[in-house]
């Protein structure tokens, strides 16, 4: 949880700090990800089912305590699965770099890019879907610039090469972004039918 002030603030050092530390995926999952891939969980769960989905036309659709707690449990699994996957992409994608890193450290790397996406997770306190897409919009945008800035320090490639890796990593992120949002949505649908 240290490095998350450090992601905003001086990404650049915050990076080099990650890539000396040599931390386990164990470790990061227990003290990083787990925690933050709780944030949105826990907003979401208390926004929708406290107040609703508010589709900005007046229109407000409230979950049920056991529906929250259900769809919650599986977004969660959902989040931390993403990590796991783009974590394997970053490892799979440097295969080709004579300092390829390790899987353990991809996944860790992965785990704090994630950062940004976790926090953006605080507006579902008030579900407005507008608003939770802006705000969204932006932590990935972030997400994209950790991911440049981090590239090369964790590569050891130059800027031109981390330019063309991180374009690549991010494109296949975004499409298990929106694989995960597409279950997520999918999910939240048949389980508000459901119960």
């Amino acid at each position: 949880m240290s490095h998350v002030w450090g992601l905003f603030s001086h990404p650049h050092r915050e990076m080099q700090t990650i890539k000396r530390e040599n931390e386990t995926v164990s470790h990061h999952y227990t003290h990083h990800v787990l925690i933050m891939a709780a944030i949105p969980v826990i907003c979401a769960f208390i926004g929708t089912t406290q107040i609703g989905w508010n589709f900005g036309d007046g229109t407000f659709v409230q979950l049920s305590m056991f529906t929250g707690f259900y769809l919650g449990v599986l977004f969660y699994a959902l989040m931390l699965a993403g990590v796991a996957v783009m974590g394997r992409v970053i490892w799979w994608m440097a295969r080709n770099y004579p300092q390829r890193p390790s899987l353990a450290r991809c996944m860790v790397f992965a785990g704090y890019i994630a950062t940004p996406l976790f926090l953006s997770g605080l507006v579902a306190l008030y579900p407005l879907v507008w608003l939770c897409v802006l705000v969204g919009a932006a932590a990935l945008i972030y997400t994209g610039y950790l991911l440049y800035v981090g590239v090369p320090e964790f590569l050891g490639i130059n800027k031109e090469e981390g330019m063309s890796f991180s374009s690549s990593t991010l494109a296949i992120g975004v499409l298990v972004l929106e694989v995960l949002l597409a279950l997520s949505v999918i999910l939240w649908g048949y389980g508000y039918h459901l119960f």
